[in-house]
């Protein structure tokens, strides 16, 4: 692997961890609640992978520049504003989930919850989509 592949190792950890996501949300739907906890547990590793990997390849590579134009360019800027916003707060919101949660208090946790997961699904789903728009379809 190369500094090259971080993009498309951001990707595939924003999309793992937006499927986890979902698979927590059904999980604690049906009342699993450990197997709700290990997959709630690796979303958040996902994501920590995610920002480390990020972070890594923006320091070096800096900021990258969409090429599209017109009505494509005006739809990837308003995801990318969304995202950009929105994933400002998912670590805050993801982290005060977890520690409720880890500390049993599961109403607050709940509440939270209820805010913290279409957040980050949202910005999970959107950072693979700006990947795609990116890197993918030849703007």
């Amino acid at each position: 692997m190369s500094f090259a592949d971080l993009p498309t190792v951001n990707a595939i950890l924003n999309g793992t961890a937006a499927t986890l996501l979902v698979a927590g949300f059904l999980l604690i739907r049906a009342g699993r609640r450990e197997a709700h906890r290990r997959v709630m547990t690796a979303a958040f590793a996902c994501s920590v992978l995610f920002l480390v990997s990020y972070l890594v390849y923006h320091f070096e590579a800096g900021s990258v520049r969409f090429r599209g134009t017109g009505g494509v360019r005006t739809f990837y800027l308003s995801v990318l504003l969304t995202h950009t916003v929105l994933a400002a707060v998912v670590p805050f919101l993801a982290v005060a989930t977890l520690v409720l949660a880890r500390k049993g208090r599961f109403e607050a946790h709940r509440r939270l919850a209820r805010v913290t997961l279409p957040v980050w699904l949202y910005v999970s789903v959107t950072g693979v989509v700006i990947y795609l728009m990116l890197y993918r379809m030849g703007f």
